[in-house]
């Protein structure tokens, strides 16, 4: 029988249809066509992308010319634009301001053909580098109040070039999303005194039925209530609201566990298209008791049509229990 399940967060509720209940096999994974032709993300075409803002691997006194491992760059065609007052203004009963922001490229690797999973530690470490230093940097402008950092993988998963790279887009305002898990993890702080996202990694760790990978620092889950097949979570396993807070050792463990997160995403359900996303607090924001950053990964498995549209519901054919047994499952 298919099972409502509700994420103890924000309260959204999940269908998890077991009657259609899908094993790796069952999904039909579109495949990146290969565009060729110029890339603007390679090296030797530095002068084609906006200055850069942050590179490693080399020396500044070379900025924007070939030699660096990473790279950022605001990008080309901005969702928002970084010159500017807010203007904010009413219209009637709408609101309105001016669409001011950042919206930057993060050159994850010189190496045309290299994917994401294919990075050495020496070189993935560097992405979660620059996604801090990034944050750090943007938490300066006082115009800013987040910064949303993803990744595309996959035309299917909104990535329109094949080059290896990660998005960051800075906000006037708070994202819809990261504001009802505030509110969601406040409300049960204040009922329980106790961090949600502690709560449920106590809770799986105990269940041991939706932990796909452990380490000194970092646990790897499928949600309860997941809305994509093989949707995945990596969470601090010690509290922590913020993630440019992390240590030098928990750089080292984020990125062993990721790369292996991803490694058996990508053998169980090969070349599948993907979004991951960086939770985190807002910028210059104290320390909060009540929220735990985390990355979450969205597989690309199904598509969002009118019910899900209408009610606000997604429907899942592959509970995240069995999720769990098919990641683990995967030999290394």
């Amino acid at each position: 029988m298919p099972e409502l399940r509700k994420d103890p967060i924000i309260g959204r509720w999940i269908i998890i249809s077991k009657e259609r209940g899908k094993r790796p096999t069952d999904f039909i994974v579109e495949k990146n066509p290969s565009k060729g032709g110029f890339c603007p993300l390679c090296p030797g075409n530095e002068k084609t992308t906006p200055p850069e803002v942050l590179s490693y691997g080399r020396s500044a006194q070379k900025a924007n010319q070939p030699g660096w491992s990473l790279r950022v760059v605001p990008n080309k065609y901005p969702a928002l634009v970084i010159e500017g007052d807010l203007g904010k203004e009413g219209e009637g009963l709408y609101d309105k301001m001016n669409g001011i922001g950042a919206h930057e490229v993060i050159i994850e690797t010189p190496n045309h053909d290299e994917a994401f999973t294919d990075l050495s530690h020496e070189r993935m470490i560097e992405v979660f580098w620059a996604y801090r230093d990034r944050l750090r940097d943007l938490s300066n402008d006082p115009r800013f109040r987040y910064v949303m950092v993803f990744k595309n993988y996959g035309s299917a998963a909104g990535a329109s070039l094949e080059h290896s790279h990660s998005q960051l887009v800075a906000l006037p305002i708070l994202p819809r999303m990261i504001v009802s898990e505030l509110e969601g993890s406040l409300s049960y702080y204040k009922y329980k005194e106790r961090c949600v996202f502690c709560d449920i990694i106590r809770q799986e760790i105990d269940q041991d039925v939706r932990v796909v990978i452990q380490n000194d620092h970092f646990i790897t889950i499928t949600p309860y209530a997941p809305r994509s097949p093989f949707e995945m979570w990596v969470l601090p396993t010690k509290h922590s609201s913020c993630y440019t807070a992390m240590d030098d050792d928990q750089f080292h463990s984020l990125t062993s566990i990721f790369a292996e997160t991803m490694t058996r995403l990508d053998k169980c359900l090969p070349g599948v298209p993907y979004n991951f996303v960086l939770h985190t607090s807002p910028l210059r924001a104290q320390p909060l008791e009540h929220f735990h950053w985390h990355f979450e990964i969205m597989p690309k498995l199904t598509s969002i049509a009118g019910f899900e549209w209408g009610s606000g519901f997604y429907i899942n054919p592959t509970p995240p229990e069995d999720a769990a047994k098919y990641l683990k499952e995967i030999k290394l």
